[in-house]
């Protein structure tokens, strides 16, 4: 052998190379292609000209619409994101395709301009489709309803709402700074799977979260002020769950949570209202209502209240819907493992408020079992001060079982009794919950921590 490699056998190693230099090639080339897909890319909406659209602070709509017309046309981008350290300016209406997150910095504001002149019912933020749009997020950034600037109109009426979905499903509004608007900062109606959650909202002019006519509502973790309605509210809605939220008003607004049957034909068997703070609210810390036309009592039951902390919820004296939970329609309500203090009027009653929210027939039954029950406080409206009220004892009543009762200003109750509730003295449940060995052998331990634990 003179060491030459044959001919035939270079040959064959010629093509091997040649073949494997052209897989790693293509190999090479669809990697790089797949890495340059931009799948769920972002489009950058900024005020100082280095996004991929740029506002100048006056119809700054115009910019960030296009930004969303553009990601709802093109399914490989996800996002449009909002700058911060900027005031975005609308004159007029932002609208959100499917399948999209709006997104923003902490810093971002988008704000109403002043002197706006709207027509009722036209939100600042809405879907693109009026049939519907689904799976949308809006987070993040901070919204300012700049209602001062717009004073000219009343609150509560429909003007200037926030955000507002209609037949959509799949929405998420989180981690966004709403204020000082005249209407609801989230809007829905007839839509389902609706997630509130982790948002600051300050004195809205209608409620924090509306919902009418949908089902699969949850908020949770929200910190909310309310003015001039309520916090969260459900309006001929089903499958809700509110937690975790921590509700309070500064003298104005209604109750902290409400809860609202006026179809007949409408199911509201399944509520869940649990682990919340509410305080100092102007009116019910809790709302619930049914009334109008005659339903079955099986189309409005079984709401399910506990683990919330109520203190001193309604504040105003001239409210007869003030105290801890105020209700009427609705049959089968269990309230249990809750912390009443210091609620004005009572802590919990079956009232009606005002003529209109007149519930049909009779047979109502409210279940209050194992909880804390103390200082609660006479109000001019409300009552004198009761644990228990029952203000519709010819339709409604009460099952009381082994809550702990103290301190209450008019006595433990009103037209409603219990063989099974246990009086304690004046400060013993303030002594228990200072001492972490009597907290142990506590009965009513549970209720004792209840709601959040943050200050109020």
């Amino acid at each position: 052998m003179s060491g030459k490699i044959p001919e035939h056998r270079w040959g064959n190693r010629k093509k091997i190379i040649i073949f494997s230099i052209i897989l790693i090639l293509i190999i090479a080339i669809v990697i790089f292609f797949l890495s340059a897909k931009p799948s769920g890319k972002i489009v950058y909406v900024t005020t100082d000209g280095s996004g991929d659209f740029n506002c100048d602070g006056t119809d700054d709509q115009v910019e960030i619409n296009k930004a969303l017309a553009y990601v709802a046309e093109n399914p490989q981008f996800s996002t449009v994101y909002l700058r911060g350290h900027s005031t975005y300016v609308i004159s007029n209406s932002i609208f959100i395709g499917s399948n999209t997150v709006f997104e923003g910095d902490s810093t971002a504001v988008i704000k109403l301009k002043d002197k706006a002149g709207w027509k009722e019912e036209k939100p600042l933020i809405t879907q693109i489709d009026s049939a519907g749009n689904q799976n949308i997020i809006i987070k993040g950034f901070e919204i300012d309803g700049n209602h001062d600037n717009n004073s000219e109109l009343d609150r509560g009426k429909g003007y200037y709402n926030l955000i507002h979905f209609v037949n959509s499903e799949n929405i998420q509004v989180h981690d966004i700074y709403m204020h000082d608007s005249h209407g609801d900062g989230l809007k829905v109606s007839r839509s389902s799977n609706i997630q509130f959650y982790n948002n600051t909202v300050y004195k809205l002019g209608h409620d924090a979260l509306y919902t009418i006519s949908s089902s699969n509502v949850e908020a949770w973790n929200n910190n909310i002020t309310s003015r001039t309605n309520s916090g969260l509210r459900v309006y001929n809605t089903n499958h809700v769950k509110f937690n975790n939220n921590a509700i309070d008003s500064e003298g104005e607004g209604g109750a902290g949570i409400e809860v609202q049957k006026a179809d007949p034909s409408t199911v509201m068997d399944d509520i869940e209202i649990c682990n919340n703070l509410l305080y100092e609210t102007n009116a019910a810390g809790v709302w619930i209502t049914g009334y109008g036309s005659k339903y079955s009592k099986d189309s409005a039951k079984d709401v399910y209240i506990h683990h919330n902390k109520f203190y001193k919820t309604g504040t105003n004296q001239g409210a007869d819907w003030a105290g801890g939970i105020v209700l009427n329609g609705f049959n089968n309500t269990l309230i249990e493992n809750n912390l009443f203090d210091g609620c004005y009027g009572a802590a919990i009653a079956h009232k009606q408020v005002t003529n209109e929210f007149s519930a049909p027939g009779s047979g109502y039954t409210t279940v209050v079992k194992n909880n804390i029950i103390v200082n609660t406080q006479p109000s001019h409206a409300a009552g004198k001060g009761y644990a228990i009220y029952n203000k519709l004892r010819n339709t409604h009543s009460f099952i009381l079982e082994n809550n702990c009762l103290s301190n209450n200003a008019g006595g433990n109750y009103m037209f409603a009794n219990s063989t099974t509730d246990v009086k304690v003295d004046p400060g013993f449940v303030e002594q228990v919950s200072k001492n972490d060995s009597m907290k142990k052998d506590f009965q009513w331990s549970e209720a004792l921590s209840a709601g959040p634990q943050k200050p109020y």
